[in-house]
């Protein structure tokens, strides 16, 4: 009788763990490609087991099944449970949660500012010098990240607040390599070659750009990003960072010439499909139709890693479609400075598991299941370049861990009313006529009206 039992028990407890381990997207140890020697080494170090957290994010539908599918090798590993609730609304729930006291153990923000505010409350639980240390260390551009999640916190006092995981990359340029194979165009690795292609492709007695700023209510962004990214090729990096700070004003002779450098691919009529009067008026989602249409209207266009959802139905990537990393000046030697987004984890209820959780993504393998699956880049240095899905992202891997600077969206860190309003207009108002230094000018006034 006990036998039976016993072979029952047993019989019980294998039927449950091959059911636990059909969960996980990967099963360990089987892919070469994972470094299950990091999930291991984690796993036997922690023992969790019966414990449980929270943690919340902006991610829904398939992004939530994501990083599900990260955290559940995570739960396999210590025994933890891991409870994630998503919300399109995120950015006023957190508030609303962490001052009534009733935070999650860990939360997802798409925006530093946000947690900078919290932290600055003591709303946020600091992560210790020792994990700044080892992003500094196992981070490209190790730096920028610790940078980017060190706040004020309550008593005015900097420390380490937010760990940086999955990045999104700004700095790309799009072209179609058939077009640029009839025409004998090489892909720039420089700013000067890339305004040299430019001058080419116009005595060529064709246009080099497609550059659409159109966005309903939002029309004008796109053209941060290109101020943005140009800012970071024509100032050291502790410029922007005053800039997008107000430590500087916006009229400043450094933010012109950056606006300027953007003038001149927007607001040079040989340069652009349509003329420049089509800059303001092309919606951002129609703007790259150009590059596959026959003769192509344009040869390049400069838009972030999500654009390829805008490209005609069936684009293949890498065949029909691909793109390079936006070139610095080689005369300014400010290295390969890199734009981007992201989001960052951070602490609002503090637990032994949320701390072993931070821990976890230290570990290449809880990069390396999402890089395997889509829409995920990590400057992790550690994670395997080979486990990302396909060639596009680890072409964009590359050039997010071969990145020297990497910089947040600076419209996205400026007060609402900045980034997400003047800014915005006052580009519009730029490729209308306006100057740099005009343009400038009226952003500042109505950030001095905030302040």
């Amino acid at each position: 009788m006990k036998t039976s039992m016993l072979v029952g028990a047993v019989a019980l407890a294998l039927s449950c763990s091959a059911a636990y381990a059909a969960d996980l997207k990967f099963a360990p140890g089987e892919d070469a490609r994972f470094n299950w020697k990091s999930f291991e080494d984690f796993k036997a170090a922690h023992d969790l087991s019966g414990q449980e957290m929270s943690l919340f994010g902006p991610w829904l539908s398939a992004d939530k099944d994501l990083i599900e599918s990260v955290t559940a090798y995570f739960e396999e590993a210590t025994g933890a449970k891991v409870n994630y609730s998503g919300s399109d609304s995120f950015e006023q729930q957190i508030v609303i949660d962490t001052q009534a006291g009733s935070a999650p153990n860990v939360a997802v923000f798409p925006q530093p500012g946000l947690a900078a505010d919290l932290a600055s409350k003591g709303l946020l639980v600091p992560l210790g010098s020792e994990t700044a240390d080892w992003m500094k260390e196992h981070y490209a551009a190790g730096q920028s990240w610790v940078d980017l999640g060190t706040y004020k916190g309550q008593d005015g006092a900097e420390n380490f607040y937010g760990f940086s995981y999955k990045a999104d990359l700004k700095s790309l340029v799009w072209y179609v390599p058939e077009n640029f194979e009839d025409a004998g165009y090489e892909v720039p690795q420089t700013m000067e070659e890339l305004k040299a292609l430019s001058d080419q492709i116009v005595a060529d007695g064709a246009t080099p750009w497609c550059i659409g700023l159109g966005s309903g209510g939002a029309t004008g962004w796109p053209a941060t990003d290109w101020v943005e990214d140009l800012m970071l090729r024509t100032q050291a990096p502790e410029v922007y960072d005053q800039w997008v700070r107000n430590e500087i004003p916006f009229d400043d002779d450094r933010v012109a010439e950056a606006i300027d450098a953007f003038g001149a691919f927007a607001r040079n009529d040989d340069y652009v499909d349509g003329g420049t009067s089509a800059v303001a008026s092309t919606d951002f989602r129609d703007s790259p139709k150009g590059l596959f249409a026959s003769p192509p209207k344009c040869y390049m266009h400069r838009q972030a890693s999500f654009i390829p959802s805008f490209f005609p139905e069936g684009t293949e990537l890498g065949r029909d479609a691909d793109f390079f990393y936006f070139p610095a000046y080689a005369e300014k030697d400010l290295g390969t400075p890199v734009l981007g987004a992201g989001t960052i984890f951070a602490i609002t209820k503090d637990s032994d598991v949320a701390r072993a959780f931070i821990d976890f993504l230290k570990t290449p393998i809880a990069h390396e299941i999402w890089m395997a699956q889509a829409g995920f880049l990590t400057p992790f240095k550690d994670a395997n370049p080979e486990t990302y899905a396909n060639d596009a992202l680890r072409k964009q891997g590359e050039i997010l861990t071969s990145a020297t600077t990497f910089r947040f969206d600076g419209s996205d860190l400026m007060p609402g009313k900045i980034g997400a309003g003047a800014f915005w207009t006052g580009m519009i108002d730029y490729v209308g006529g306006k100057s740099a230094k005009e343009v400038g000018a009226d952003v500042q006034k109505e950030w001095d009206a905030i302040k």
